[in-house]
C-alpha cells in the first residue's frame, strides 16, 4: 500500500505539472486569433443586417484589426457598415421609436440594434468622416433627450452599448454621454444584480427565488454575465480616470471578477448556469470567453492581481484553444441564441455563432497584449 501510495502522489505531482498551462507565445496566439478569423470570414459573407449577433462579432474583428493590421478584417467590417448605410434599426419617424424589445426598424432604441455603433466609432477613428457616426449621434442624443432611464433591461444591453457611451464621449467630448451611462446602468443594477453573488440575472424574470436552476439554486447565465463582465472592461479602458463614477464601475467589475473565479470548471470552461453547473452540464465557449477576455483585460490594466487570476485565465484560454478551436478554424461549443441555460441543449464541437467567435478574438487578443507585456 505504501508503494501504491508513493506512486499515486507521484501521478498526482505529474498530472499537476502537465496540467499547468504554460503561456503561448505571441505567433502562437496571432495564428489562433487568424485561424479562427479567417475561417469565420470565408464562410460567412459581410452584407448582413447591424442586429446584435453581427455587431458582437464585430467588435471582436475590429480588436483583431488593431492587433494585427490586417487590411482584410478592416475592409470586412468596413463592407458590413456601408451594407447597412451606418445605421441600427432604419426608422426615420422618431414618434415611432421604441425600445423595449424589437427586430424591425422601429425599435431604433433598443440596445440590440445600438451595438453596432461601436464598430462605426472604431471605422471613424481610424479615418473620421461625419457620416459614419452620424446616425449614432442622432440615435443617442435622442435617446439622452427622453426621460425614461429603464433603457438596458437586460444583460446583454450592458454590453451591446455601454461601451457605445464611452466611445462617444471619447469623440464628441460630451458630458452627457457620461452622466446617462450612469444613470443607465444604475436602474440596470436595480432590477438584475444580486448583491450578494456579485453577479447579474439575466433580466428580472430570473432574479432569485422567482426563478430557480433545476437544483433550486440561483441561475446565472453565463453568456449574460459575460456580456456585463466584458462590458464594464469596455468602459474602463475608455472612461476618464477622473469620473466621478469610475470607482463604482471598478467595484462592480472586481467583485464579479471574484465571483467569476469561484465558479470556473477545472477544465477551464463556465458551465451555462454558473451556480448550479448541473443544471446544462458541459463546456460552453461564448461566456467562457468573455470571462477570459475580461479577467485578461483586468490584469493587463492592473485592476486584477496577476498571481490570483492569471491561473484562471489560462485554463480559459487553454479550453478555448484546445477544445473550442476546431482544426478546420471553427469556434465549437457556442450555446444558440437564446437567453438562458437549458436543461439538456446540445451545445458540442459544431455550435458555432458569431459572437461566439467576436468573444474568442477578444480573448485572444487580450493574451496576446499579456504576452507582449510580460516579455
Amino acid at each position: 500500500m505504501t508503494i501504491k501510495y508513493g506512486w499515486f502522489i507521484v501521478l498526482l505531482i505529474v498530472c499537476k505539472i502537465g496540467n499547468a498551462q504554460t503561456l503561448p507565445s505571441k505567433e502562437e496566439v496571432i495564428a489562433t486569433l487568424n485561424k479562427a478569423n479567417t475561417y469565420w470570414q470565408s464562410n460567412n459573407k459581410p452584407e448582413v443586417r447591424a442586429f446584435w449577433d453581427h455587431a458582437a462579432y464585430h467588435t471582436g474583428n475590429m480588436e483583431a484589426y488593431e492587433l494585427t493590421k490586417n487590411e482584410a478584417y478592416k475592409t470586412y467590417s468596413e463592407t458590413w457598415a456601408n451594407y447597412n448605410k451606418w445605421m441600427g434599426a432604419k426608422g426615420i419617424d422618431k414618434s415611432k421609436w421604441k425600445y423595449k424589445y424589437g427586430e424591425t426598424d422601429e425599435y431604433v432604441l433598443f440596445g440590440d440594434w445600438q451595438i453596432c455603433f461601436q464598430t462605426y466609432i472604431d471605422l471613424y477613428n481610424l479615418k473620421p468622416e461625419d457620416y459614419k457616426i452620424a446616425r449614432a449621434k442622432e440615435v443617442m442624443e435622442y435617446e439622452m433627450s427622453t426621460p425614461e432611464n429603464d433603457y438596458w433591461w437586460w444583460a446583454d444591453g450592458l454590453y451591446m452599448v455601454m461601451p457605445v457611451m464611452t466611445k462617444m464621449y471619447k469623440v464628441t467630448g460630451n458630458q452627457q454621454y457620461l452622466d446617462k451611462l450612469y444613470e443607465y446602468f444604475m436602474y440596470a443594477n436595480s432590477i438584475m444584480y444580486d448583491k450578494k453573488e456579485k453577479l447579474y440575472y439575466r433580466d428580472a424574470k430570473y432574479v432569485y427565488p422567482k426563478h430557480k436552476s433545476a437544483n433550486g439554486k440561483k441561475d446565472f447565465w453565463a453568456r449574460g454575465d459575460g456580456w456585463v463582465f466584458a462590458g464594464l472592461a469596455k468602459v474602463l479602458k475608455d472612461l476618464p480616470i477622473n469620473d466621478p463614477h469610475r470607482d463604482e464601475y471598478v467595484t462592480k467589475y472586481k467583485c464579479m471578477a471574484k465571483a467569476i473565479l469561484k465558479s470556473q470548471q477545472l477544465e477551464g470552461y463556465w458551465t451555462r448556469s454558473i451556480l448550479d453547473p448541473q443544471h446544462a452540464p458541459g463546456p460552453e465557449t461564448s461566456g467562457t470567453a468573455f470571462f477570459t477576455y475580461g479577467l485578461l483585460w483586468g490584469i493587463n490594466n492592473g485592476l486584477l492581481k496577476e498571481s490570483k487570476y492569471l491561473p484562471a485565465a489560462k485554463k480559459g484560454y487553454q479550453y478555448l484553444t484546445k477544445t473550442a478551436l476546431q482544426e478546420s478554424g471553427k469556434v465549437g461549443y457556442v450555446q444558440p441564441i437564446g437567453e438562458k441555460a437549458i436543461p439538456g441543449q446540445v451545445v458540442d464541437a459544431n455550435s458555432t455563432a458569431n459572437f461566439g467567435v467576436g468573444a474568442f478574438l477578444l480573448a485572444n487578443c487580450e493574451m496576446y497584449r499579456f504576452i507582449t507585456h510580460t516579455k
